[in-house]
Protein backbone atom coordinates (compact mmCIF):
# COMPACT_ATOMS: atom_id res chain seq x y z
CA UNK A 1 0.00 0.00 0.00
CA UNK A 2 2.84 2.42 0.82
CA UNK A 3 4.58 1.71 -2.52
CA UNK A 4 1.30 2.26 -4.36
CA UNK A 5 0.79 5.61 -2.65
CA UNK A 6 4.34 6.70 -3.49
CA UNK A 7 3.92 5.70 -7.15
CA UNK A 8 0.64 7.60 -7.36
CA UNK A 9 2.33 10.71 -5.98
CA UNK A 10 5.07 10.44 -8.60
CA UNK A 11 2.51 10.04 -11.40
CA UNK A 12 0.75 13.14 -10.10
CA UNK A 13 4.05 15.03 -10.02
CA UNK A 14 4.87 14.13 -13.63
CA UNK A 15 1.38 15.21 -14.70
CA UNK A 16 1.79 18.47 -12.79
CA UNK A 17 5.15 19.15 -14.44
CA UNK A 18 3.51 18.72 -17.85
CA UNK A 19 0.78 21.17 -16.87
CA UNK A 20 3.51 23.65 -15.99
CA UNK A 21 5.18 22.94 -19.38
CA UNK A 22 8.30 21.65 -17.61
CA UNK A 23 8.71 18.82 -20.06
CA UNK A 24 12.41 18.19 -19.50
CA UNK A 25 11.84 17.60 -15.78
CA UNK A 26 8.74 15.51 -16.52
CA UNK A 27 10.70 13.35 -18.95
CA UNK A 28 13.50 12.82 -16.45
CA UNK A 29 11.01 11.85 -13.74
CA UNK A 30 9.28 9.37 -16.06
CA UNK A 31 12.59 7.81 -17.13
CA UNK A 32 13.60 7.41 -13.50
CA UNK A 33 10.25 5.79 -12.76
CA UNK A 34 10.82 3.34 -15.63
CA UNK A 35 14.29 2.46 -14.29
CA UNK A 36 12.81 1.74 -10.89
CA UNK A 37 9.66 0.00 -12.13
CA UNK A 38 10.52 -1.48 -15.58
CA UNK A 39 7.30 -3.52 -15.79
CA UNK A 40 4.95 -0.65 -14.96
CA UNK A 41 2.97 0.21 -18.15
CA UNK A 42 1.75 3.51 -16.73
CA UNK A 43 5.32 4.81 -16.48
CA UNK A 44 5.92 4.13 -20.19
CA UNK A 45 2.56 5.64 -21.11
CA UNK A 46 3.37 8.79 -19.14
CA UNK A 47 6.71 9.17 -20.89
CA UNK A 48 4.92 8.72 -24.20
CA UNK A 49 2.52 11.48 -23.19
CA UNK A 50 5.42 13.81 -22.39
CA UNK A 51 6.94 13.07 -25.82
CA UNK A 52 3.59 13.78 -27.48
CA UNK A 53 3.29 17.12 -25.71
CA UNK A 54 6.77 18.07 -26.99
CA UNK A 55 5.78 16.98 -30.54
CA UNK A 56 8.32 14.14 -30.49
CA UNK A 57 5.79 11.81 -32.05
CA UNK A 58 8.10 8.94 -32.99
CA UNK A 59 9.18 8.61 -29.37
CA UNK A 60 5.60 9.01 -28.21
CA UNK A 61 4.65 6.01 -30.35
CA UNK A 62 7.66 4.05 -29.13
CA UNK A 63 6.96 4.53 -25.43
CA UNK A 64 3.21 4.06 -25.74
CA UNK A 65 3.98 0.84 -27.61
CA UNK A 66 6.14 -0.30 -24.69
CA UNK A 67 3.24 0.41 -22.36
CA UNK A 68 0.87 -1.66 -24.50
CA UNK A 69 3.29 -4.60 -24.51
CA UNK A 70 2.85 -4.73 -20.76
CA UNK A 71 -0.83 -3.78 -20.70
CA UNK A 72 -2.76 -4.00 -24.02
CA UNK A 73 -5.63 -2.06 -22.48
CA UNK A 74 -3.69 0.89 -21.13
CA UNK A 75 -5.99 3.83 -21.79
CA UNK A 76 -3.33 6.55 -21.71
CA UNK A 77 -1.12 4.66 -24.15
CA UNK A 78 -3.96 4.40 -26.68
CA UNK A 79 -4.75 8.08 -26.15
CA UNK A 80 -1.13 8.97 -26.95
CA UNK A 81 -1.09 6.78 -30.05
CA UNK A 82 -4.37 8.09 -31.45
CA UNK A 83 -3.27 11.70 -31.02
CA UNK A 84 0.28 11.12 -32.24
CA UNK A 85 -0.86 9.50 -35.46
CA UNK A 86 -3.36 12.33 -35.90
CA UNK A 87 -0.66 14.97 -35.43
CA UNK A 88 1.48 13.11 -38.00
CA UNK A 89 -1.50 13.18 -40.42
CA UNK A 90 -1.56 9.39 -40.60
CA UNK A 91 -5.33 9.26 -40.64
CA UNK A 92 -5.81 5.51 -41.10
CA UNK A 93 -3.45 4.67 -38.21
CA UNK A 94 -5.10 7.31 -36.04
CA UNK A 95 -8.57 5.90 -36.70
CA UNK A 96 -7.33 2.39 -35.93
CA UNK A 97 -5.91 3.61 -32.63
CA UNK A 98 -9.18 5.42 -31.90
CA UNK A 99 -11.08 2.16 -32.51
CA UNK A 100 -8.91 0.39 -29.93
CA UNK A 101 -9.07 3.33 -27.52
CA UNK A 102 -12.86 3.53 -27.66
CA UNK A 103 -13.15 -0.18 -27.06
CA UNK A 104 -11.40 0.46 -23.73
CA UNK A 105 -12.89 3.87 -22.96
CA UNK A 106 -16.13 4.38 -24.95
CA UNK A 107 -17.10 7.50 -22.97
CA UNK A 108 -14.04 9.61 -23.80
CA UNK A 109 -15.49 12.42 -25.98
CA UNK A 110 -12.09 13.46 -27.38
CA UNK A 111 -12.11 10.43 -29.68
CA UNK A 112 -15.26 11.69 -31.38
CA UNK A 113 -13.48 15.04 -31.77
CA UNK A 114 -10.59 13.31 -33.56
CA UNK A 115 -12.96 11.33 -35.77
CA UNK A 116 -14.80 14.53 -36.70
CA UNK A 117 -11.59 16.32 -37.66
CA UNK A 118 -10.48 13.44 -39.86
CA UNK A 119 -13.90 13.28 -41.52
CA UNK A 120 -13.77 17.02 -42.22
CA UNK A 121 -10.32 16.67 -43.78
CA UNK A 122 -11.79 14.00 -46.08
CA UNK A 123 -14.71 16.24 -47.03
CA UNK A 124 -17.26 14.15 -45.13
CA UNK A 125 -18.86 17.09 -43.38
CA UNK A 126 -22.16 15.50 -42.36
CA UNK A 127 -20.32 12.49 -40.93
CA UNK A 128 -18.10 14.89 -38.96
CA UNK A 129 -21.16 16.66 -37.57
CA UNK A 130 -22.56 13.34 -36.36
CA UNK A 131 -19.31 12.59 -34.51
CA UNK A 132 -19.25 16.03 -32.89
CA UNK A 133 -22.84 15.66 -31.74
CA UNK A 134 -21.93 12.31 -30.14
CA UNK A 135 -19.03 13.98 -28.35
CA UNK A 136 -21.33 16.75 -27.15
CA UNK A 137 -23.77 14.18 -25.79
CA UNK A 138 -21.01 13.15 -23.38
CA UNK A 139 -19.62 16.65 -22.80
CA UNK A 140 -22.47 19.04 -23.70
CA UNK A 141 -20.78 22.28 -22.67
CA UNK A 142 -17.33 21.66 -24.13
CA UNK A 143 -16.43 24.96 -25.85
CA UNK A 144 -13.85 23.37 -28.14
CA UNK A 145 -16.35 20.85 -29.49
CA UNK A 146 -18.92 23.63 -29.94
CA UNK A 147 -16.36 25.75 -31.79
CA UNK A 148 -15.53 22.79 -34.02
CA UNK A 149 -19.24 22.20 -34.64
CA UNK A 150 -19.56 25.88 -35.59
CA UNK A 151 -16.79 25.33 -38.15
CA UNK A 152 -18.47 22.17 -39.35
CA UNK A 153 -21.81 23.95 -39.84
CA UNK A 154 -19.98 26.64 -41.81
CA UNK A 155 -18.52 23.92 -44.04
CA UNK A 156 -22.09 22.72 -44.60
CA UNK A 157 -23.16 26.30 -45.50
CA UNK A 158 -25.39 26.50 -42.40
CA UNK A 159 -24.16 30.00 -41.55
CA UNK A 160 -26.85 31.12 -39.02
CA UNK A 161 -26.33 27.91 -37.00
CA UNK A 162 -22.57 28.37 -37.26
CA UNK A 163 -22.83 31.88 -35.78
CA UNK A 164 -25.14 30.69 -33.01
CA UNK A 165 -22.70 27.97 -31.98
CA UNK A 166 -19.80 30.43 -32.09
CA UNK A 167 -21.61 32.70 -29.65
CA UNK A 168 -22.28 29.78 -27.29
CA UNK A 169 -18.63 28.69 -27.40
CA UNK A 170 -17.49 32.23 -26.57
CA UNK A 171 -19.90 32.47 -23.65
CA UNK A 172 -18.35 29.31 -22.22
CA UNK A 173 -14.65 29.99 -22.89
CA UNK A 174 -12.62 33.13 -23.65
CA UNK A 175 -9.16 31.90 -22.65
CA UNK A 176 -8.54 29.02 -25.06
CA UNK A 177 -6.33 29.54 -28.10
CA UNK A 178 -7.76 26.42 -29.77
CA UNK A 179 -11.35 27.61 -29.34
CA UNK A 180 -10.42 30.90 -30.99
CA UNK A 181 -8.61 29.08 -33.79
CA UNK A 182 -11.64 26.95 -34.65
CA UNK A 183 -13.89 30.00 -34.43
CA UNK A 184 -11.53 31.80 -36.80
CA UNK A 185 -11.82 29.00 -39.34
CA UNK A 186 -15.57 29.09 -38.87
CA UNK A 187 -15.70 32.84 -39.53
CA UNK A 188 -13.49 32.50 -42.60
CA UNK A 189 -15.79 29.87 -44.12
CA UNK A 190 -18.70 32.30 -43.56
CA UNK A 191 -16.61 35.03 -45.22
CA UNK A 192 -16.77 37.06 -41.98
CA UNK A 193 -13.23 38.38 -42.32
CA UNK A 194 -13.47 40.89 -39.46
CA UNK A 195 -14.43 38.10 -37.04
CA UNK A 196 -11.81 35.86 -38.63
CA UNK A 197 -9.02 38.32 -37.83
CA UNK A 198 -10.41 39.11 -34.37
CA UNK A 199 -10.48 35.43 -33.40
CA UNK A 200 -6.91 35.00 -34.66
CA UNK A 201 -5.74 38.01 -32.67
CA UNK A 202 -7.18 36.45 -29.53
CA UNK A 203 -5.61 33.08 -30.36
CA UNK A 204 -2.13 34.48 -30.92
CA UNK A 205 -2.43 36.62 -27.77
CA UNK A 206 -2.97 33.45 -25.77
CA UNK A 207 -0.32 31.33 -27.50
CA UNK A 208 2.15 33.47 -29.49
CA UNK A 209 4.60 30.58 -29.86
CA UNK A 210 2.16 28.22 -31.59
CA UNK A 211 3.40 27.77 -35.17
CA UNK A 212 -0.01 26.91 -36.61
CA UNK A 213 -1.63 29.96 -35.01
CA UNK A 214 1.18 32.26 -36.19
CA UNK A 215 0.83 31.04 -39.78
CA UNK A 216 -2.94 31.39 -39.67
CA UNK A 217 -2.62 34.90 -38.21
CA UNK A 218 -0.36 35.98 -41.05
CA UNK A 219 -2.93 34.63 -43.53
CA UNK A 220 -5.61 36.57 -41.68
CA UNK A 221 -3.65 39.81 -41.99
CA UNK A 222 -3.20 39.12 -45.69
CA UNK A 223 -6.93 38.58 -46.19
CA UNK A 224 -7.59 41.83 -44.35
CA UNK A 225 -6.64 43.69 -47.55
CA UNK A 226 -9.86 44.30 -49.48
CA UNK A 227 -8.30 43.97 -52.92
CA UNK A 228 -6.97 40.54 -51.94
CA UNK A 229 -10.42 39.54 -50.72
CA UNK A 230 -11.84 40.61 -54.09
CA UNK A 231 -9.46 38.14 -55.75
CA UNK A 232 -10.73 35.46 -53.39
CA UNK A 233 -14.38 35.91 -54.45
CA UNK A 234 -14.25 33.17 -57.13
CA UNK A 235 -12.77 30.81 -54.57
CA UNK A 236 -15.57 31.63 -52.13
CA UNK A 237 -18.08 30.88 -54.87
CA UNK A 238 -16.37 27.55 -55.54
CA UNK A 239 -16.84 26.60 -51.88
CA UNK A 240 -20.58 26.48 -52.55
CA UNK A 241 -20.32 24.36 -55.69
CA UNK A 242 -20.20 20.62 -56.17
CA UNK A 243 -17.15 19.03 -57.87
CA UNK A 244 -18.96 18.43 -61.17
CA UNK A 245 -20.16 22.04 -61.23
CA UNK A 246 -16.61 23.27 -60.68
CA UNK A 247 -15.32 21.05 -63.50
CA UNK A 248 -17.95 22.16 -66.02
CA UNK A 249 -17.58 25.84 -65.05
CA UNK A 250 -13.83 25.68 -65.51
CA UNK A 251 -14.17 24.15 -68.99
CA UNK A 252 -16.80 26.73 -69.97
CA UNK A 253 -14.73 29.69 -68.77
CA UNK A 254 -11.55 28.34 -70.34
CA UNK A 255 -13.17 27.84 -73.76
CA UNK A 256 -15.03 31.16 -73.90
CA UNK A 257 -12.91 33.52 -71.79
CA UNK A 258 -9.42 32.09 -71.98
CA UNK A 259 -7.61 35.49 -72.04
CA UNK A 260 -9.63 36.73 -69.05
CA UNK A 261 -8.96 33.53 -67.12
CA UNK A 262 -5.24 33.89 -67.74
CA UNK A 263 -5.38 37.57 -66.74
CA UNK A 264 -7.21 36.71 -63.53
CA UNK A 265 -4.66 34.03 -62.64
CA UNK A 266 -1.80 36.50 -63.20
CA UNK A 267 -3.54 39.18 -61.10
CA UNK A 268 -4.24 36.69 -58.35
CA UNK A 269 -0.59 35.60 -58.20
CA UNK A 270 0.60 39.22 -58.11
CA UNK A 271 -1.97 40.17 -55.45
CA UNK A 272 -1.08 37.14 -53.34
CA UNK A 273 2.62 37.93 -53.23
CA UNK A 274 2.19 41.70 -52.85
CA UNK A 275 -0.13 41.30 -49.84
CA UNK A 276 2.17 38.64 -48.42
CA UNK A 277 5.05 41.12 -48.64
CA UNK A 278 2.96 43.88 -47.06
CA UNK A 279 2.07 41.61 -44.14
CA UNK A 280 5.70 40.58 -43.71
CA UNK A 281 6.81 44.23 -43.60
CA UNK A 282 3.96 45.09 -41.22
CA UNK A 283 4.87 42.32 -38.79
CA UNK A 284 8.65 41.96 -39.15
CA UNK A 285 9.77 45.15 -40.88
CA UNK A 286 12.23 45.16 -43.80
CA UNK A 287 14.07 42.08 -42.64
CA UNK A 288 14.18 38.40 -43.58
CA UNK A 289 13.43 37.32 -40.02
CA UNK A 290 10.37 35.07 -39.71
Amino acid sequence: MIETAISSQRYDRITQLMQWSKYKEASEEALQLIREMPEDPDAYALLGHVCFRTENFDHALRWSGEALKRDPENGLAWFVRANSYYAMEQWADSLQAVDDAQRIDPYEPHYFFLRANISNKKGRFEEARDYLLKGLEISPENPLYLANLSYNEALLQNFPESRRLSNIALRLEVESDLVYLYLAWSAERRNDYDDYLLMLKNAIRLDPDNKQIREEFLKGLQKNYKFYRIMLLPGNLIKKMKPWQIFLSWIFLWLLFKPLVILFIVLYIITHWVTKLLVHVKVYGWTRRR
